[in-house]
Order: structure tokens, then sequence, then C-alpha cells
């Protein structure tokens, strides 16, 4: 099934011709109404009409997060803020969040693009979808939103928390598909189990899931403790929310909405265009962004695009899934944290020694424990002071990041390896 027959499955010819036509409106309005924008394209020496070809782009500087920084926070807008209909803010506590901005255009546009995962997720107007993601300042729950009612589907907008409450609305009020996080969905499958719910009583058949990284070791375990089809998104609260890119039933990559976005993957050292098969950090120019186009984004997500043609008939390229960061930040919960963030955190109190962040999951929950090295300044003869200090250095760290951090002080040989960051939620 598909939502939007005649973009989904456009021929090469036809789609390289919408693409410049939408890429050059981009540069225009990003030129013209952005002064970040301005002050790049002329220090390369570059005129949105030396474009001509997405090819071309190459020649255009990157956009990183640190320039949306500075723009804080209505700088990056490309349209006066009377258009603009609704501001989302990224989250994470950062000294800055980055602010964007929709106009209504944006809006029905994001609502389209959402609607051709869903639709290809299965998702029709006969569905009841549990809406188990953030309502806010985030992005995600909207996103799922608008796009269920587009197709015509039922919508709970159910948040995120209280599980009991959730695993009896699943129960009670028929839900078909749920979206969430993977580390929710296994969550919701624990106390559905303590409920003594059997999932089988269940009308639930599809999970859709963002927000984190899906390995297949989780994807097995959502698939076996809810009986669902699991079907993973990508989205980024930067460049629009989720609808980026999704899987479809055939679950062999993640396509790319191509008419809206130009997807490059480069080397994060070099800047190089890699080709197809090829690990690189993804970069995304928008082509329909109204108040915040964006132009050469690096997202700091590992991919590659998959390379063949897909069984389900659609065109658009497939990225093959997700393997980390370019960077030191990590999603934890959900919400994104850098290790930079938490080292300032800690620098704040005088601890300046390494660290390393372990993530894990103890049943269905995921635990985050941050290791610090123990240092001369802060030793401690009496084990009440360790603890007093170390609920110090956590209390900070909730304060600054929104998430729960257990530290534990420890000599350097307790660290394993070199890695800042040893993830096993996925094992």
């Amino acid at each position: 099934m598909m939502f939007e027959t005649r973009y989904e499955t456009m021929s090469a010819a036809e789609l390289a011709l919408i693409r410049m036509e939408r890429l050059q409106s981009t540069l225009n309005r990003a030129y013209l109404n952005v002064a970040h924008y301005r002050r790049t394209l002329d220090g390369a020496g570059i005129l949105p009409e030396d474009v001509r070809s997405p090819a071309d782009l190459q020649k255009l500087p990157f956009t990183t997060r640190a320039d949306l920084e500075k723009g804080y926070p209505y700088d990056m807008f490309a349209v006066p803020l009377r258009e603009v209909v609704r501001i989302h803010a990224s989250l994470g506590k950062a000294r800055k969040p980055i602010v964007t901005g929709y106009t209504a255009g944006d809006l029905k546009a994001w609502a389209r693009l959402m609607a051709r995962f869903l639709t290809g997720a299965g998702i029709t107007r006969d569905d009841v979808l549990q809406i188990s993601f953030r309502y806010g300042l985030m992005t995600g729950g909207f996103g799922f939103h608008s796009a269920a009612e587009l197709i015509g589907a039922s919508v709970i907008p159910a948040d995120i928390g209280n599980t009991a409450e959730q695993a009896a609305i699943m129960h009670d009020y028929l839900t078909s598909a749920i979206a969430c996080t993977p580390g929710f969905a296994l969550i919701l499958a624990s106390r559905l189990g303590e409920l003594r719910i059997n999932p089988k009583s269940l009308r639930l058949r599809r999970a859709i899931l963002g927000a984190e990284r899906l390995g297949a070791g989780v994807r097995s375990r959502v698939e076996q403790a809810l009986g669902v089809e699991v079907f993973d998104s990508y989205g980024s609260s930067v460049v629009l929310g989720p609808g980026i890119a999704g899987e479809c039933s055939a679950h062999d990559g993640l396509h790319v909405y191509e008419d809206f976005f130009i997807p490059e993957i480069i080397n994060p050292a070099t800047g190089e265009v890699l080709g197809p098969g090829e690990k690189g950090e993804l970069v995304i120019t928008t082509l329909m962004r109204e108040a915040y186009p964006l132009i050469r984004y690096r997202t700091g997500d590992i991919t590659m695009v998959q390379e063949g043609a897909c069984p389900c008939g659609r065109t658009h390229v497939r990225l093959a899934g997700f393997f980390g960061r370019t960077d030191s930040t990590v999603k934890v919960k959900g919400t994104s944290v850098s290790l930079d963030r938490l080292r300032e955190i800690l620098a704040a109190e005088g601890v300046a020694t390494r660290i390393q962040l372990h993530l894990c999951r103890e049943g269905a929950f995921e635990k985050a424990v941050l290791l610090v090295e123990i240092g001369e300044t802060f030793f401690f003869d009496r084990m009440r002071d360790q603890k007093v200090f170390i609920e110090k250095l956590e209390k900070n760290l909730h304060t600054g990041t929104g998430l729960h951090l257990g530290v534990k002080l420890v000599p350097f040989s307790a660290f394993r390896g070199d890695a800042p960051v040893v993830d096993e939620r996925d094992e």
C-alpha cells in the first residue's frame, strides 16, 4: 500500500526534475532570508543559480549543529515569525536548544510524509494507533498524530509514562498499532506480564518504532514479547521530526523521501561523498521546508545507502539502518546527551578526570551508569562523604541533562577499553 503512489514510485528522470526545481527554490529562500546562508554562500563565492544539479551541492559548505545553536532562537528562520504556526525545540538541556519553526505548509507536508510511512507499515483507517511518544516541545508525538488522522485511523494520544494505564488502554481500547521507542515497547511488554494480560489477547498487530537506534536483538525481543510486526523509522527534530525515512513491509532498509530531502553519505573526516554500500555520515538538504530550510546539514548519524531495488515498488533510495554517531552524542531513553555535556557538568564540581558511560538493559528497562575515574581532588576517607558527593553529581547531571544517570567512582582499570560509551542495550 502507498499513500502517494505518484511520488513514491517516480522514475529517476521525474525525480531529478522535481528535486532540481525544489532545490533552486530552497537555495534562493535560504540565501535571501537567512543571514547565515547568505554569509556562507558569499564566503564560498557561490550563488544559488550556480547549483544546476544535485551534484553541485558538493560545492556548498556544510551546516552543523553549532551553526544552528548560534542562530538561537529565530535567526535560522526563513519566514517572518507571523507565518510560523508552530514552534518545536530540541531537548537534552544543552546550553542552547535548537528552535525550529513550521509554517502551515510545513505541517501539511510533514503529515503527508508521515502518512507515507504509516501506510507503508500497513496502517489504514481501520486501525487504532496508540501514540506513546512525548507530546510537547519535542516533535515525536505530533508527527505521528497528524499523519494518522490524515489516513483516517483512530488516534490515542497516550504520551509517555504511566505504563500500567497504557497497558490497560492497549487492552480496553482495542489498540491495533503502537508508536513508541524500542525501549518503551519492551517496558510495556513487561508491564503486560505484570498485569497478567496475554499479548495474544490484544488486537495489537504492529509496532512503529523510532527515536532510538533499533538493533536486531531489540527488534526480535519486541516482536516476540508483543507478537507484532516491527517497523523502524528515522527522523531528526532539527530537520523535521519523524518522517525523513521509514521501513516498508519488505523490511529491507528505510526509504528516504527523496522528493523532500536530498541525502548524502560522506566521509566524516574528509567530507568526501561516498557511494552506495559505503558507511559514512548522513547529510541532509531539505527541499520543501518553508520556515526552516537546511542545506547540507550534518546529522552525525552513521549509515549507508542500501543497494538494489526494493520489492515494494518504491523507487526512493533506502538507508541500511544506523550504526552509531560521529560524535560523542548518544540517545538515552529517547533523549540525546553528549559526553562533552556530561564533562562540562562534572567540571563545575571540580571533576576533570576521564569518564565512560555504560548503557544496558535490566529486563525491559534501560540503565545508564557513568564511570568517573577517581582523582586526587576527590578522594574520600569516609564512605559517607563519598556517598554525599556521588549523590550531588547525580543530581547535577539530572538537572543538566534531564536524565537519571548513576555515578560510580572507580579506578581507570575498571573502564572497558578506551571507548567513551559502552552500549550493551542491543545484546
